[in-house]
């Protein structure tokens, strides 16, 4: 890794989710600075074992990445986030009551005590948002949706989120959930029971498992566990496989072309594991959107995301930068 020319204009960004947690150094140019390290996160022993977690390797980061004190720690978080408070306002059991967490004081407080402090010798500022919020303000910055000041990304792959960018930054919403997409209604579900428990919402049909499930059920292979499974099968022409395959890209594109309407993005970024899929899955995909849009939107660029596993960092690096006045 190159050396930081000003240590001092550098954060700690942190990727917290419900498996593992990452973090590295990241430069006010959006460059990773250090090596990624991850721990395990400790989902299921309670917040203070996660916080504890993620200030211990924060602390890590900064000991062995020779960079000098960082100017904030920037967090991207499971959960349904106020990034305001820093506080976890709702979220799954992938993080053992983890909901009401507030994860900005939990973690200052832990780097106060060992003594992590700014280069001027204040507390170090720690700024939290939605880990797929993170995904998107690094897309937005420095990926594929860069230079748009409008944009909608989707991630598709265990689940279905989304987040959008408006006015060049991340738009939250009311309640915290806007952009979020797996939970809008979807024809293709039909009575389906979403993960949420209410019927006939689109991750039910457009999520990998859910893929994967469908398939199952419509066969009876309880052999076929992954969509990459499917569309493999549907590839090599398994009637079935193509009907499941196909629906779950045309209720994607269906949900998309209806954000599109709305909100009118300069473009639309996908991500997630189904962003790896073929051109069967894009071609879908891409034609939905243009077949459900009106002609002065369906030109709209749906694209795949290019940062990978390092936009929730760069991401979450960028929001602290922001905080603290690195970035406007």
């Amino acid at each position: 890794m190159l050396p930081l020319r000003d240590p001092e204009e550098a954060v700690v960004a942190v990727d917290l989710g419900g498996t593992k947690t990452a973090a590295a150094v990241v430069a006010r140019d959006g460059t990773l600075r250090t090596d990624v390290l991850e721990v395990p996160t400790p989902a299921h022993d309670g917040p203070d074992a996660v916080l504890d977690a993620v200030a211990g390797l924060v602390g890590r980061v900064v000991a062995t990445s020779g960079a000098g004190a960082p100017a904030a720690v920037g967090i991207g978080s499971a959960g349904v986030i106020d990034p305001g408070r820093g506080v976890v306002v709702s979220a799954t059991d992938a993080i053992t009551c983890w909901t009401g967490t507030g994860v900005s004081d939990g973690v200052f407080a832990r780097l106060a005590r060992r003594g992590l402090t700014a280069a001027d010798g204040s507390p170090l500022l720690v700024t939290v948002d939605n880990d797929v919020n993170a995904y998107v303000a690094g897309e937005a910055w420095l990926g594929a949706g860069r230079g748009a000041s409008t944009a909608l990304v989707v991630a598709v792959g265990t689940g279905v989120g989304g987040a959008l960018v408006l006015g060049g930054a991340v738009h939250h919403g009311a309640h915290f959930l806007a952009g979020e997409m797996g939970h809008m209604p979807s024809a293709e579900a039909g009575r389906e029971r979403c993960t949420c428990s209410r019927p006939g919402h689109l991750e039910a049909v457009a999520a990998g498992p859910q893929i994967a499930r469908r398939y199952r059920e419509s066969t009876g292979r309880a052999d076929v566990v992954t969509a990459l499974e499917v569309e493999r099968l549907a590839d090599g022409g398994e009637p079935v496989a193509a009907r499941v395959y196909d629906a779950a890209a045309r209720a994607l594109g269906r949900a998309v072309a209806q954000v599109v309407t709305v909100v009118d993005p300069e473009v639309v970024v996908i991500s997630g594991g189904l962003a790896r899929s073929g051109e069967r899955w894009w071609g879908r995909l891409r034609s939905t959107v243009r077949d459900e849009l009106v002609d002065l939107v369906a030109d709209v660029p749906v694209v795949p995301a290019e940062l990978g596993t390092r936009a929730p960092l760069v991401g979450a690096a960028r929001q602290a930068l922001v905080a603290v006045g690195l970035l406007t």
